[in-house]
């Protein structure tokens, strides 16, 4: 770590200093865009539920949606249409599968696709949004505001493209990540005002005690996440034509413990927030009665059905990016086959069973990630701005350690470069 350090700091590797000064100043750019609240908006109605799909726009968007700033959706909007047009990749819509097929064009032209339909997907719940927020507004009212907000979102991902090719890193996943890093100093501010802040020396103890605790189980959290995302799943493969192997150099199959990322909770947290948002248009109080008692995350059905939710997303997102049957069909074309297994059919059922296996494991961390906050939330005594665990903290940590990769990739390929010289 800091042999790396001490790399970037030479003189040789001024530029690359000059991409992690242009990231940072461009997620300073976001951090101050997040304070500016839209103007017109109803100040006594900035509050914003700290779970759900909406409190997950919260966090990524560094507490933009709670303020109404003019970022309060952040790039969600382009993050759910990239899910969309994934899952349109799966032959559902033939013109999108071709795209896949085309190599680098065909993903520019997706890419493009994907920003558009972001865009919509923006102003469409800003337009929802301003109900919630704006009172006795007209159509023009609605519409300006909503404007504004998708006008938020549309140079967040200008900003983003700007990081990826002046920066370091993934633009948007960096953005995400600074979002709710934003968030942690408050949060243990927060934390601390509630437990340490006493008159009396007994409670300051058993404060300070708590505080600890706290930080060593956040502590814990991000070992734990490291870990999972570092775990990986190696399936070793041989090829039959020894021309086409590197001599001395064991081959595999690396599979990743949790392959689905954060998209399963993406996913159940959309799905559980929808019986809330009909309610909210219907105006109907029996089916708000009902949707509050057991449509909830503050239920125990409700919290059931978001767990089962991300294991139903977490196995279908998975197998969605790792087609068993493609891989098996790749492996025979290239010559290559698991040793003790036969290639074909018989492959395709040990891939499968191995991916059944790991994303079993894998998605139990993530539904315990996405838990963490609703158990804490209930918990007496804990402010409501702590929130312990979480998929953000999975989306911080997975962010941080590719960029780290890139940096570190970069610096090799600078130093060998400098080495052929």
């Amino acid at each position: 770590m800091f042999s790396k350090i001490n790399q970037l700091l030479s003189p040789q590797n001024k530029d690359l200093r000059k991409r992690i000064y242009f990231t940072l100043i461009v997620l300073f750019i976001f951090k101050l865009g997040t304070a500016i609240i839209v103007p017109g908006v109803d100040k006594t109605k900035l509050s914003s539920d700290s779970m759900g799909f909406f409190g997950l726009i919260n966090a990524m968007g560094g507490g933009a949606l709670e303020k109404f700033s003019i970022f309060s959706l952040g790039v969600m909007p382009y993050i759910t249409a990239s899910i969309i047009i994934q899952l349109l990749e799966m032959d559902v819509v033939p013109y999108f599968s071709e795209l896949a097929k085309q190599g680098q064009v065909g993903r520019n032209k997706l890419n493009m696709i994907t920003r558009v339909l972001g865009i919509v997907l923006a102003f469409i719940q800003a337009y929802m949004l301003s109900f919630a927020y704006i009172d006795n507004g007209s159509v023009t009212d609605y519409m300006q505001f909503s404007l504004i907000i998708t006008a938020g979102t549309a140079f967040l991902l200008w900003l983003g493209d700007q990081v990826t090719a002046k920066g370091v890193g993934n633009g948007i996943s960096l953005i995400i990540m600074a979002g709710i890093i934003a968030t942690l100093p408050t949060m243990f501010v927060d934390a601390y005002k509630s437990f340490v802040v006493t008159d009396t020396v007994q409670l300051l103890l058993l404060g300070i005690a708590k505080f600890v605790l706290l930080v060593a189980f956040y502590i814990a959290i991000v070992v734990g996440i490291v870990f999972v995302e570092s775990a990986e799943r190696r399936i070793p493969i041989q090829y039959a034509n020894s021309s086409t192997k590197n001599l001395g150099k064991q081959n595999y199959i690396p599979f990743k413990l949790n392959s689905a990322g954060v998209i399963p909770v993406i996913f159940a947290s959309a799905l559980i927030s929808i019986p809330g948002l009909l309610a909210n248009f219907i105006k109907n109080d029996g089916f708000q009665i009902f949707v509050s008692k057991w449509l909830t995350l503050n239920s125990i059905t409700g919290v059931t059905l978001y767990i089962l939710f991300i294991f139903v997303f977490g196995y279908f997102y998975t197998f969605f990016q790792l087609k068993p049957k493609e891989l098996a069909e790749n492996l025979q074309k290239n010559g290559g086959y698991i040793p003790g297994i036969r290639p074909g059919d018989e492959t395709v059922s040990y891939v499968t069973k191995v991916l059944k296996r790991i994303t079993i494991v894998g998605t139990t961390f993530l539904a315990l990630l996405a838990a963490l906050p609703i158990i804490c939330a209930n918990m007496p005594g804990i402010p409501s701005s702590v929130s312990i665990g979480g998929t953000g903290l999975l989306i911080v940590v997975g962010v941080a350690l590719e960029t780290f990769k890139q940096l570190e990739s970069s610096l090799v390929t600078r130093q060998y470069t400098r080495g052929r010289r």
